[in-house]
Formats: C-alpha cells, structure tokens, sequence
C-alpha cells in the first residue's frame, strides 16, 4: 500500500512514573493519609487526594482513568519522583509501533509542545489545529504486583498489578480538527479514529462527529476505517458515536473492560460458552462489519468481514505480546523472535471452540510469556498498530 496512514485524533504527553514505595512511604506519612480515607471516587484537587486515589487503587489491584482538576496537580505529584516523558494517545503510540516496523504514518494532534517534536521519529508526520505550544501531562502510574506502601495505621499491597491514567486535558476536551484532515484522508489507505473518550460536552461531541464525517468524504473508497473504543468519561457518548460513525468503520476494536462494560456483567475469558454469548451480545449492540475484541488470552473478530482481517490479527497479538516482552524499544527481528514463542493453551482451545459456534468468528490466542518487568502501558494501542501493519501487509500481497 502506497498510500498513507492517516492516526487520529489527539495525541498527549504522558508522564510515566517509576514505581518506588519508599516515596509512596514519606508521602503517606507526610500527609496523614489512613487506609479508612482509601477511595477512587473522590475529586482529585491536589497532591493529596490524588495520593490517596492512587493508594486506593493499589489497594484494590484495580486500574482507572481519573480526572484531576489541573495540570499543576499532576506538576506536582509526579516532581517526587523519577520518571520518564512519553507520547501516548492511540493514533500516537499505534504510529511509534508502526515506525519500529519501517512503515510511516501521519498523525493528527490537537496540542503540540517540545516534547511532542522531540519525541516523534522522521517517518511520522502530522497535521495539527493547534494555534499555540500547550502541556497538559497524563501521569501514568504503572505498579507491580505486591507493591507495598506504609500508612501510619496500617499497610497498603497490591493483589495484582495494573496501570493509572490521569489527566486534564483541555485540548482533547474540545478535540478541534485541524483544516488539513480532509485533504490528508484523500490520499489515506488506513484512517484510525479514536479519542472521542476524553470529550465532556454533548453538543461539541455533535459537532466534531459531523466534521469529521465532513472529511471522511474525501477517503477513497478502498480504506480501511479502524475506530478503537476506550474508556469514556462519559458512557452514553460512545452510543453518540457509534450512531454516526458505525456506517463508516471498518473495524471496531475494543478490549477486555470494555466489552464487559458494555455488557454490564463479566465474562470469563476462558470459558467458551461465556465468551460465545459475551460476543453475540456484543455484536447485537455493535453491528460492525467485523468487531475486533482483544483481551490477555486471545483476539477475535466476529461479523461478515471478520475472515479478511484474520492476518492482521495475528500481527496485532504478535507485536503486543512483543511490547509486553521488550517494552518501547520492540523492533521487527523481536517481532519475528515472538512468532516462535508458545501460545496461551486455554487460549488455543477457546478461539477453537469459538470458531466452530460462530460461522463468521476467526480468532488468534495471545502468547504465555514470563517476563520479570512487563510493559502493560499501553498494549491496546500497539495492538492497533500491529494489527494496521498486518492489514497493511496482507494488502501489498494481493
């Protein structure tokens, strides 16, 4: 494909912290903090409360993305200790995983800042509507299993590790589309569409969706149009999306959470009548022409064009597994390396017993890998970019 990748809408700086319990320690005990006072859902306004949301969160070995009421906030917090700045976003890090894999990309952002242009490698370019440099960080807290924090009446240990996003960010708030969309989706071979989670404003929500259909106009009519879910701020704008943009897409993608948010209940991952009857209650919500569900265990794709993107699935559960091993600096030889790895057996077995209940599911199970320090930050989005390398691929093959 000669054509361009189009990854869009916003971008963002992230901040991702080190883990260190001994800072978690002092901070603990520099502000009172009692494990009675452990909550994830109250406000976020200063060191303090978000203290005790991540503490909270640790305790209870559970993710979340949680707003805080300024930047300053996360300033703050993050100048105790070490960590390092990243670009995150979907469209951005799905781009990073297509650069380590020699395949260029155009990116559309809604802020922009030094970090920005010192971090994003020559093969990405980008459009933007940004009139003027802004930084409104994420903080990414990522904790191991077993992270162990002191409190003044008592001890704080993870069951299980996870990740912590949070975050105020007015311009993927208001997420303005930049005039050169339309004109960069007219020569665009993939167009990724995602972001619209972090929108607050019903109306504004109205009006971008009917803008970027505007320029959706101008992609030829060979594209492929992959939109990802993710967690919204708001749950009753995902419908607002689907409405006007289902008709569109391509490829639906969401993971593991998400399904089971939709569904209202959870699934077991790895018990094939659950999971048969957790993907046609999905589809019956999403009527996409394939719906792309990827968890820890296995990827699947079910709908009338599922059978098509069965490559593009196997590239995108290579290339996470890949990060999960080797982190950011993943390049195509460990890709390769992944491929020889074993896979998930319970994995195995469900994508064949899901297979042959539904006519129009093709799945591929996730790899078993032992890795010291895992990267977990993140492996939705460079699902995304394996799977939009492997669609890119499979289309120079025809």
């Amino acid at each position: 494909m000669d054509r361009t990748l189009v990854l869009g809408l916003g971008g963002t700086v992230d901040y991702e912290l080190t883990w260190d319990s001994s800072v978690f320690d002092r901070l603990a005990h520099a502000h009172g903090v009692r494990r009675h006072e452990l909550t994830t859902t109250a406000p976020i306004t200063d060191e303090r409360s978000l203290l005790v949301a991540v503490l909270a969160c640790v305790a209870s070995g559970t993710g979340a993305e949680r707003f805080v009421a300024s930047s300053q906030v996360i300033e703050d917090f993050v100048s105790h200790f070490v960590y390092s700045i990243t670009l995150g976003g979907t469209g951005v890090r799905a781009g990073l995983v297509l650069d380590a894999l020699g395949i260029p990309s155009v990116q559309h952002l809604v802020s922009i800042d030094d970090n920005v242009r010192r971090l994003l490698p020559e093969s990405i370019s980008y459009i933007s509507s940004a009139t003027e440099d802004t930084l409104d960080p994420h903080l990414i807290v990522q904790y191991p299993v077993g992270a162990h924090v002191r409190l003044t009446d008592g001890d704080v240990l993870s069951p299980a590790p996870n990740r912590l996003i949070f975050a105020n960010d007015p311009p993927n708030r208001r997420m303005l589309l930049s005039g050169d969309l339309a004109s960069a989706l007219a020569d665009a071979g993939v167009f990724l569409v995602s972001g619209f989670n972090t929108m607050q404003d019903h109306d504004l929500l109205e009006l971008r969706l009917a803008e970027v259909q505007r320029a959706m106009r101008s992609l030829p009519h060979d594209s492929l149009v992959y939109y990802e879910d993710a967690g919204f701020y708001t749950r009753d704008f995902a419908e607002t999306v689907r409405a006007r943009l289902l008709p569109q897409i391509d490829v639906y993608g969401m993971n593991e959470d998400e399904l089971q948010e939709y569904l209202g209940r959870s699934v077991n991952l790895l018990d094939p009548a659950d999971v048969i009857r957790a993907l046609r209650e999905a589809h019956m919500i999403i009527p996409a022409r394939a719906l792309v569900v990827h968890t820890r265990y296995w990827a699947i794709a079910t709908g009338p064009d599922a059978v098509r993107h069965r490559a593009a699935l196997d590239s995108a559960v290579r290339v996470a597994a890949t990060r999960y091993r080797v982190g950011d600096a993943l390049r195509a030889d460990d890709v390769d390396d992944t491929a020889a790895m074993p896979r998930h057996g319970g994995g195995e077995s469900l994508i064949a017993a899901v297979e042959a209940a539904l006519p129009d599911a093709v799945g591929v199970a996730a790899f078993s890998l032992d890795v010291a320090s895992p990267t977990t930050v993140g492996l939705g989005d460079t699902f995304v970019g394996g799977f939009l390398a492997g669609a890119v691929r499979s289309t120079e093959h025809v």
